[in-house]
């Protein structure tokens, strides 16, 4: 019978913090397995002949480690900070290795000593890391693939957010990134320093602009706590509530349409979209909003309104939106696969756009184009009789109240056709 690999939990008070069954099995270990650090920690209590592996060889590397050591008879042990099922080695390895090969003597997370150390409840907390390579710095023109969006990501929709950082992902370039994108008055950061160590510290409630300057020594625990209101507003905007082009104002899809295209996209909270002709990019930000776990692709030809789309997304810090100038179909296929996609506008390509984006989108994904003139609702749905699509359309008109004297007439707006499409399910 194979012997198990036991990942242990260790703190960086060392001995003092293992219990005896983690002790003893550190003690019989022939095979050990840990970060550098780690290692010299604990380096007397086990014997200097013994089979080191240091993680910072690579950490693909550690389950052959393991399974040669298992096959050799040997007993392993992987040393792991704090709790290791905790965006720790615990689950990678778990995932890696066969079942009932590996087993956790799991210790308290550094995540729950800095809570404690604050004198925080820290189970309304989301937690996240960015312990992984050096992302870089956060830029205007950064998105999804980011190592930091995941903090992005969990700010926009919890008030109490805990982060793993890294050397390089530090807690002064999380404060930057933060600034960046709009929420330099969002958060209070508290940073917790070198735990159960000498040169352990606890600095609370910083501004994210004095953090933003400040050398954080490591390794350390980011806790975020919201000072703002976080909006609640996810669907139906006012149309006043976007930046539009001047003196044309009004390239805007109108509330009551917006409203009603939204929905034909189902939507789910981490779908991927696309908003073609993204216009104020009204669609393409309410979209971001009720996506909070997804993210919105934009495209906009017109350079005035392209910026526009940009103002608007920095004005209503949407850190999951991204719009770029182009004319479509160029640069989509830098994006992901779309789950929804959003025409606003075809810049004269409507036939190519409809074959591409059926083709691209996922299985059960929803298109869904407004058009205002009788040619582009024909050709459309002629395209879509071509492909074998299923399609529907609808026909939406309203009137809203304006005064007169005082009363109040309805003024009507321009009617809309709403076409909604898939992929002819039989085709899959």
């Amino acid at each position: 019978m194979t012997k198990p690999a036991y990942i242990i939990g260790v703190l960086d008070n060392g001995v003092a913090g293992l219990s005896a069954a983690a002790l003893q099995r550190l003690h019989q270990a022939d095979v050990i397995i840990g970060a550098r650090r780690t290692l010299l920690l604990f380096k007397n209590e086990f014997s200097q002949t013994i089979r080191q592996y240091d993680i910072a060889e690579g950490l693909s590397k550690v389950p052959a480690w393991i399974t040669q050591a298992q096959t050799d008879d040997l007993n392993v042990v992987v040393l792991a900070t704090g709790d290791p099922m905790c965006h720790g080695i615990g689950s990678y390895l778990m995932n890696k290795l066969e079942e009932n090969t590996c087993k956790v003597i799991a210790n308290v997370s550094t995540l729950q000593l800095a809570f404690s150390r604050i004198g925080l409840a820290w189970q309304e907390a989301k937690i996240c890391s960015v312990h992984s390579k050096d992302a870089g710095e956060w830029a205007k023109d950064a998105g999804a693939a980011h190592g930091l969006y995941p903090v992005l990501e969990a700010v926009r929709s919890y008030n109490l957010v805990a982060i793993f950082t890294s050397p390089d992902n530090s807690p002064e370039r999380i404060a930057r990134m933060l600034i960046n994108v709009g929420l330099g008055e969002a958060f209070k950061m508290s940073v917790a320093e070198t735990l159960l160590t000498d040169q352990e510290n606890v600095i609370r409630n910083l501004s994210l602009y004095d953090a933003a300057n400040h050398h954080f020594v490591n390794p350390n625990i980011v806790i975020l706590q919201r000072q703002t209101t976080n909006p609640t507003t996810l669907f139906g905007l006012a149309d006043e509530s976007f930046v539009q082009r001047k003196p044309d104002k009004g390239l805007i899809t109108k509330r009551e349409v917006r409203a009603v295209s939204l929905a034909r996209l189902q939507l789910r909270i981490d779908s991927v979209v696309w908003d073609i002709g993204a216009g104020s990019g009204s669609v393409g930000l309410e979209a971001a909003r009720l996506c909070s776990k997804g993210y919105v692709y934009a495209i906009e030809k017109n350079e005035a309104d392209f910026t526009i789309a940009q103002q608007n997304g920095e004005q209503m810090n949407v850190s999951n939106y991204r719009v770029q100038h182009g004319k479509a179909p160029n640069l989509l296929s830098d994006w992901p696969d779309p789950d929804a996609i959003f025409f606003g506008g075809s810049g004269g390509e409507l036939a190519e756009l409809i074959s591409l984006c059926l083709l691209r989108m996922k299985v059960g994904g929803c298109l869904v184009m407004n058009f205002v003139t009788l040619e582009n609702l024909a050709l459309a749905t002629k395209v879509l009789k071509e492909l074998k699509a299923e399609w529907d359309v609808t026909q939406l008109q309203a009137s809203r109240s304006q005064p007169i004297l005082h009363m109040h007439r309805m003024k009507a707006e321009n009617p809309v056709w709403i076409v909604c499409a898939q992929r002819n399910k039989e085709n899959e």
